[in-house]
């Protein structure tokens, strides 16, 4: 079993491994020289992208430098001598800020109100100030393939908007180039990795304990697709990969008022009333071939 375990857990570091590599070429989110600010939050998602990060600095054919970087917000309890302690045991530079955004997240927002987006734009805030003062290049932020996904449902159910969170932007100040390494990570995979690494987690009391966010209904939402239908994120993922806006309805960005037919046949062009077919996945071919022989067995009784 010990054997079994440590295969499965050499597994999934090269994966993950893999996984970032993958997003930092196809984006080209680090290049020689780079001084990158690592948003360092406590949480599984950061640490193992701190962990992946360094490990790739260590084998990477171009040097880079990385600054891990942790916001106390001051919130009551927090174990503010955690991270210190394991930044320097694994000799990483960093900086720890103390700023009291707790204070005025609590003030400003009424008791059992959402307070996360207060609370990011504060956090981006003093992160965007630090990035500017360390002189860094980028800044690396523990976002992975599931809240990419939840972005992208919680834009369309709630704000109308077809818009998801990308690998790689400008800042909204127009000063500095954000990345998100673990852009093609599963949320499980880092869970997982964060077992396996013993990484000494600090949870979020503030927001993250709240009940009833529109991010954790479609969180669960996801969930139970990826139990229903095993498949389903990795095609919705590929989705936002392979966009044809002549296929949607945003007048702005594709000149619908000009189309003209020049009667020449056209790739990708409207079918009319043809109904779209689309082939199972494997993982759902297998389900169904599964279902068919429980039920085949059940009826045989």
């Amino acid at each position: 079993m010990q054997k079994k375990q440590q295969y499965n857990t050499n597994k999934l570091h090269k994966r993950l491994r893999r996984q970032v590599g993958t997003a930092i070429a196809d984006f080209n989110m680090i290049e020689a020289g780079d001084r990158i600010m690592v948003c360092l939050s406590g949480g599984k998602d950061s640490y193992a992208m701190l962990d992946i990060l360094r490990n790739l600095q260590a084998h990477a054919p171009l040097e880079f430098e990385l600054i891990a970087v942790n916001l106390d917000q001051k919130q009551p309890g927090f174990p503010e001598q955690v991270l210190p302690g394991y930044l320097t045991d694994i000799g990483m530079p960093y900086r720890i800020i103390e700023q009291d955004t707790y204070s005025v997240v609590k003030r400003v927002i009424a008791e059992g109100k959402t307070t996360c987006s207060l609370c990011s734009r504060l956090r981006r805030g003093v992160l965007y100030r630090v990035a500017s003062e360390l002189g860094a290049t980028k800044i690396a932020l523990g976002h992975h393939r599931d809240d990419i996904l939840e972005t992208l449902f919680l834009n369309m159910f709630y704000g109308g908007k077809l818009k998801a969170m990308p690998p790689k932007l400008v800042s909204d100040d127009g000063k500095h180039i954000v990345i998100r390494p673990l852009a093609y990570c599963k949320e499980k995979d880092l869970a997982a990795y964060a077992i396996a690494e013993n990484f000494p987690i600090i949870p979020c009391n503030l927001c993250g304990s709240q009940k009833n966010l529109q991010r954790q209904a479609i969180k669960e939402m996801m969930q139970q697709w990826d139990k229903k239908f095993p498949g389903r994120l990795e095609t919705m993922f590929r989705s936002i990969q392979n966009i044809q806006l002549s296929h949607l309805a945003d007048a702005s960005r594709y000149d619908f008022f000009n189309l003209k037919a020049l009667g020449e046949p056209v790739i990708d062009g409207d079918t009319a009333f043809d109904e779209e077919v689309f082939e199972p996945t494997i993982e759902e071919m297998l389900i169904s071939d599964s279902e068919e022989t429980n039920d085949s067995r059940l009826a045989s009784r």
